[in-house]
């Protein structure tokens, strides 16, 4: 996917996008139609169905809006249909091509049956929408006058960065793309976050501060979602809540495993 911008955080998770992307259509494993897509000065390519879901194979679809085109989905790319404002053809986003490309169609509703039939479709799911949401809040931020406070979708955080402070208001959402973390409470290390781990959420939506410290322990690649857009996320995609309790769950094997540790290590001594 391309923007009208050569950030590399954006392509970054551009590439995350597509590994994302490979990895669940292996997961969910349902044929796909193929369909030739021809060129497209204007509106939806022909063929288009809101109620498909697209892979590109070749070539790129351009996603449009008011005329202009916002960003590009290229080779391994998943398009998902807007599926707001379509009955108005003036806040309608429209989907061509200006060369032609060829796309691999999926029925929305039989792909997504089977990806909430897989818990490991779900999360590859839910890490999909976070990661498409971390790239739209960059070209969005792209999009802005220049004078205006860009709001950054993807960072890079190097051993011993800081990346969430303890007590600090809670105004992002993490997705661990890779690294490794540690959460420390009160500088006592309680747990760990590990490659394609959801963190940050409870603070987020519950309007709390932070908890704990999570610093970086190896680099760390990291998507960051402004609080506000999770939540909506979550509001149209209710799936997102099975990976945040999974990973929440795992959170607390974890940390019920390092006060075992630290009550033996009292006893002993």
């Amino acid at each position: 996917m391309q923007a009208s911008t050569d950030e590399q955080d954006f392509n970054n998770l551009a590439a995350q996008y597509r590994e994302l992307t490979r990895g669940l259509l292996e997961v969910v494993n349902l044929p796909a139609i193929a369909l030739e897509v021809e060129p497209t000065p204007a509106g939806n390519f022909r063929g288009y169905d809101g109620t498909r879901f697209y892979v590109v194979n070749s070539g790129s679809i351009a996603a449009r809006y008011q005329g202009k085109s916002i960003f590009t989905l290229e080779e391994g790319d998943i398009l998902l249909p807007d599926i707001t404002g379509n009955s108005d053809e003036l806040i309608a986003v429209s989907y061509g091509s200006e060369a032609g490309a060829a796309v691999d169609a999926y029925p929305a509703l039989d792909f997504l049956q089977r990806v909430f039939d897989d818990p490991a479709a779900v999360r590859l799911w839910t890490k999909l929408l976070v990661t498409y949401a971390g790239m739209m809040v960059r070209i969005a931020a792209v999009n802005k006058q220049e004078d205006a406070p860009t709001t950054p979708g993807f960072e890079m955080y190097e051993p011993g960065d800081i990346i969430i402070q303890q007590g600090d208001r809670a105004d992002y959402v993490f997705h661990m793309s890779t690294g490794v973390a540690e959460v420390l409470v009160d500088d006592v290390t309680v747990g760990r976050i590990g490659d394609g781990e959801i963190f940050g959420a409870m603070a987020a939506l519950t309007h709390a501060d932070r908890s704990a410290t999570v610093r970086a322990k190896t680099s760390c690649s990291i998507v960051k979602v402004p609080k506000e857009q999770f939540t909506e996320l979550i509001k149209s995609n209710p799936s997102t809540i099975h990976s945040l309790l999974i990973d929440m769950a795992n959170s607390i094997v974890n940390l019920n495993e390092q006060l075992v540790g630290l009550r033996g290590t009292r006893r002993a001594g």
